[in-house]
């Protein structure tokens, strides 16, 4: 079923050591989380704990870190607001069967349609966000906004540079040793050592508890109790998993290969179902922290299983030595990702490509900056796909001539589309051609039922007319469907094409 992948020591060595990075930047993301979405900080590091173990062990992308995230804690306060803890919980176990479905049903493969302009604007946006979420570190800790002023912001600040020094010079001495990890630890021996007055991890919240226990979610099982966490769930598994698999693509492509959307689908399933009955506030996949881990050289799943049994670790046995490290140097290494993350070759692309590549690319980019990555990428889908349709409905034209003995024909040329029926409407002038017309369809195809309904409707507008009409080279579905002008069809089996329309009543 799965495999740790590491065939060496240094390979051992360096997802152990990349998992520990990755599970030390888990904890703040984790708690500020669970705030968001109005739960004990606990529930977001039990989240972080069963979710990154159980899809790093049966999820399709190795070296891809899961956990409590932000996209799916906006939806569930609401959720937690009107009804509690207890259905959010519920809510979450019922997520991850809709995910397993989707799954089964190899609903992963969808995740091609998604545009390369759309990709970019979802990473460029998701390195915003990043950014945005460590701007509040810069307050005091308890306090209602108030930014950090004077010795305090230095001294911050002088730690997030040190933290991102060490990070991009490291590598260039060693690469023995994972350089964010070695920031951590750097910086924090040294505010531990001097006894620097700065934020630290135990600002936020305290993280010490137990092992997560097996708790079957306290709400009644029927009707008016799915009617309520049904949405929630439906909404949850789809944030989820398209955060997922667009991480998935992203990891792909940094490290050469490919990961299995489908398993992925499941993998997230199973370990928002299991999350859900051990207290746990579900999640998905962090591209900040599957950043951290792929720069670390975490690639293969020890990695992750690593970095979520060192983070359960530090809520049983060493909450008080994570609760001092310092946050400015988790910063630091936030301030590295966003850096590594955001699409800097997009900037030069501005002008060079297409202008509804480059609208996409911002809108989708602004989307996700102001609501989220779910409805960020889904929003960039849709505008692509009417600016492909806007750009190909004009495709389509015919060439018109009379052949000798008296008849007229349409050569059709282009898609024929639910975008370009009118236009294909628009060519043809029934009362004014002779009594015998011929429309080839050798160069055009037939894609949908729009298309197929344009057809049948000019048929009978030449037929109204008295005239003689022949569709040629039609397929042979296209053929099945029409009603109006099937017998107007020539059906030549030698010559006529055998695409496929997509179209309902062929299933």
């Amino acid at each position: 079923m799965f495999q740790l992948g590491c065939q060496n020591r240094v390979c051992f060595q360096n997802e152990i050591l990349s998992g520990l990075t990755v599970a030390l930047a888990l904890v703040p993301e984790a708690v500020a989380f669970a705030f968001v979405a109005g739960v004990d900080p606990l529930v977001g590091l039990y989240a972080a704990f069963m979710v990154g173990l159980l899809a790093s062990i049966f999820g399709g992308r190795p070296g891809m870190i899961s956990g409590a995230t932000g996209a799916m804690a906006v939806v569930m306060v609401a959720l937690v607001a009107e009804h509690g803890v207890e259905f959010l919980f519920a809510a979450v176990v019922l997520t991850g069967l809709i995910q397993i479905l989707a799954g089964i049903l190899r609903l992963g493969k969808y995740i091609r349609i998604v545009p390369h302009p759309v990709m970019l604007g979802f990473v460029n946006g998701l390195a915003i966000v990043i950014f945005l979420a460590q701007i509040p570190h810069f307050q005091i800790p308890g306090s209602n906004g108030e930014w950090l002023a004077g010795q305090e912001m230095m001294v911050f600040a002088g730690f997030i540079l040190l933290t991102m020094s060490i990070i991009y010079f490291l590598p260039k001495l060693t690469t023995a040793f994972p350089s964010s990890l070695a920031a951590i630890i750097v910086v924090s021996l040294i505010v531990i050592g001097f006894d620097f007055n700065t934020n630290t991890v135990g600002d936020l919240a305290s993280i010490k508890g137990g092992f997560p226990s097996f708790h079957i979610p306290e709400v009644a099982f029927n009707l008016e109790t799915l009617k309520i966490i049904l949405p929630y769930s439906i909404i949850l598994a789809a944030v989820g998993l398209i955060e997922s698999l667009l991480t998935l693509s992203l990891i792909d492509d940094i490290t050469g290969t490919r990961g299995r959307g489908n398993r992925e689908c499941i993998g997230q399933g199973i370990a928002n179902s299991v999350t859900g009955v051990f207290g746990g506030m579900g999640g998905c996949a962090m591209i900040g922290q599957s950043m951290i881990n792929v720069n670390s050289g975490g690639h293969q799943r020890l990695s992750g299983i690593s970095a979520a049994l060192f983070l359960l670790m530090f809520i049983m046995f060493a909450s008080d030595l994570i609760e001092m490290i310092p946050m400015a140097a988790l910063v630091g290494v936030m301030f590295i990702v966003v850096i590594g993350t955001f699409e800097w070759s997009s900037l030069r692309l501005i002008g060079k490509i297409p202008k509804t590549d480059t609208f996409v690319l911002v809108l989708v980019s602004g989307v996700t900056v102001f609501t989220d990555l779910a409805i960020a990428v889904v929003v960039g889908v849709i505008v692509s796909a009417l600016f492909f349709a806007w750009e190909h409905a004009s495709h389509i034209h015919v060439k018109r001539y009379d052949r000798e003995e008296g008849s007229r024909v349409y050569e059709l040329h282009g898609p024929l589309f639910f975008g370009s029926v009118k236009n294909f409407l628009d060519l043809f002038t029934p009362a004014d051609d002779p009594d015998d017309v011929i429309i080839e369809f050798q160069n055009s195809r037939v894609a949908d039922h729009s298309a197929i309904e344009a057809i049948d409707n000019l048929a009978e507008k030449y037929i109204k007319a008295g005239k003689k009409l022949h569709l040629r080279h039609l397929s042979p579905e296209c053929a099945e469907l029409l009603t109006k002008a099937g017998d107007l069809v020539e059906v030549n089996v030698m010559e006529d094409p055998t695409y496929h329309v997509a179209d309902d009543k062929l299933a």
